[in-house]
């Protein structure tokens, strides 16, 4: 009989936790799934969280910097993500997107990921919003 895999929810401790039952991150043997991120600040203890600034620029830096929190808390890196998906709520972002992930993703000697990019409804003030699957090991 197979030994059943563990699941672990993951929450960095700079997250607030979610408005519903889901986890910033999941992860299962060498799977992990984060969840969707968005631009919000470090939590502060007593206040709802909201965006770093109005500009695409601020909040995909935030949104990449928060993906980073749950991979590192899960044990991963950008070198383990395999695939990351990306919500846009306006399509003239997109070019900017771009340039602005190149930046980030500047000292990665491969792409960090395959990509997807969609563009959607956010609630108010949000922009962007970013998934990721890693594998690690």
């Amino acid at each position: 009989m197979t030994e059943k895999l563990q699941k672990t929810a993951i929450t960095p401790a700079t997250h607030t936790t979610p408005p519903a039952k889901f986890s910033h991150g999941v992860k299962k043997g060498n799977i992990l799934q984060v969840a969707g991120q968005v631009g919000f600040g470090p939590a502060v203890p007593g206040q709802a969280p909201t965006p770093v600034g109005p500009t695409l620029r601020e909040q995909t830096l935030q949104t990449l910097r928060n993906v980073q929190s749950v991979l590192e808390e899960g044990g991963a890196s950008w070198e383990d993500v395999m695939m990351m998906r990306i919500y846009l709520t306006d399509t003239g972002h997109f070019a900017e997107l771009n340039e602005i992930y190149n930046e980030f993703f500047a000292d990665l000697k491969e792409a960090p990921a395959a990509r997807t990019t969609v563009y959607v409804g956010l609630p108010a003030g949000l922009l962007v919003e970013i998934d990721a699957l890693a594998v690690l090991g």
